[in-house]
């Protein structure tokens, strides 16, 4: 097979790998301009995933649209207090941007109770009523990504570290499944993470 039909085989998915890495590149700029270009990688995603039969995924970027759509509005919201007069000449009632704050507790306790009860519920479904060669694995990753992405939509610093193990497994989970230009995209996102990892600690915001 030569590159130009390898090529205009794989196009989606190398355009949903393109704007992917858009993507990640915005999120450790924390821009919310993330948040569109999530939204048209998702919908590619949906197709992809589909069609390589990784149902708990695709299911996944689905909910990466509704959520893209709140952390969009979050991101552009702010905290949803105005900021009072300050001697620093800030502008009076000038919206107060979402700031990088730190996991507490009781919400990471929140999200292991909702990962372990999400991956349960998903890897039941997934091997009982499909025909996913890999439903733990597949189970995992939505799972762990469902929490990662909230945690981001509300810029929670440790995100990031779900990520890079989120990307550490599905490399290999696409590898095993021929998705090529995908594994490419997921090792670029584990490298980023690391990178959004280093860059939004110098941004949190403490209490």
């Amino acid at each position: 097979m030569n590159a130009s039909s390898w090529l205009s085989g794989n196009y989606i998915e190398i355009l949903g790998a393109i704007t992917g890495i858009i993507y990640v590149f915005l999120e450790i700029r924390q821009t919310v301009w993330l948040w569109p270009v999530g939204i048209i990688t998702s919908a590619v995603y949906i197709w992809i995933f589909f069609t390589g039969k990784l149902y708990a995924d695709m299911s996944l970027q689905v909910y990466y649209l509704i959520i893209s759509c709140l952390g969009w509005y979050w991101w552009a919201k702010g905290t949803g207090h105005r900021a009072q007069g300050k001697r620093n000449n800030e502008n009076e009632g000038e919206n107060i941007t979402l700031q990088v704050t730190r996991l507490k507790l009781r919400t990471g306790l929140v999200l292991a109770i909702i990962f372990v009860v999400l991956y349960a519920i998903m890897w039941l479904i997934l091997s009982n009523f499909t025909d996913s060669p890999v439903p733990g694995w597949d189970s995992f990753i939505t799972s762990l990504s469902v929490t990662a992405t909230w945690m981001l939509a509300r810029k929670i610093y440790e995100h990031w570290l779900l990520w890079i193990v989120v990307n550490s497994v599905a490399v290999v989970l696409f590898l095993s499944r021929g998705l090529y230009p995908t594994v490419i995209l997921y090792m670029v996102y584990g490298i980023m993470s690391f990178i959004g990892l280093k860059t939004w600690k110098k941004t949190i915001r403490m209490g």
